[in-house]
């Protein structure tokens, strides 16, 4: 039986000096341009889903960084297809790297594209 911990933490508040000024710090630390929201919003929405996370986490966590769509179906309970279909979501929001060997397709982490949700996340933008 495993037990859940909850860490909280304070979001750091911004002192308004007019009304319409935004109450927090922008989640970017600036203002996205139309086309980072949507590359932006595309990889949130492919890290939303706990299977997706998990397989992300499979992927980095096996030795030599990557894995192989067949040895990843029993560790989320899920079927081939359904792990398939994951594994499309997550290469198209450019999160993971894929190459066919034979029938099979393995897959790798995006370090780069990784650090770039880290980034946007955590407010350390500089432009």
């Amino acid at each position: 039986m495993s037990t859940t911990t909850t860490v909280r933490r304070e979001l750091p508040l911004v002192e308004t000096v007019s009304p319409g000024l935004p109450c927090c710090a922008p989640i970017t630390g600036a203002a996205l341009t139309a086309e980072e929201a949507t590359d932006l919003a595309t990889v949130l929405k492919a890290v939303a889903d706990p299977a997706r996370l998990r397989l992300l986490s499979l992927i980095q966590a096996t030795d030599g960084g990557e894995a192989c769509v067949c040895d990843l179906t029993a560790p989320v309970g899920l079927t081939q297809p359904t792990v398939s279909h994951h594994l499309k979501v997550l290469f198209d929001a450019g999160l993971v790297s894929r190459e066919k060997r034979g029938a099979w397709a393995y897959y790798r982490a995006v370090p780069a594209r990784l650090a770039e949700l880290a980034t946007a996340l955590t407010g350390t933008r500089t432009t």
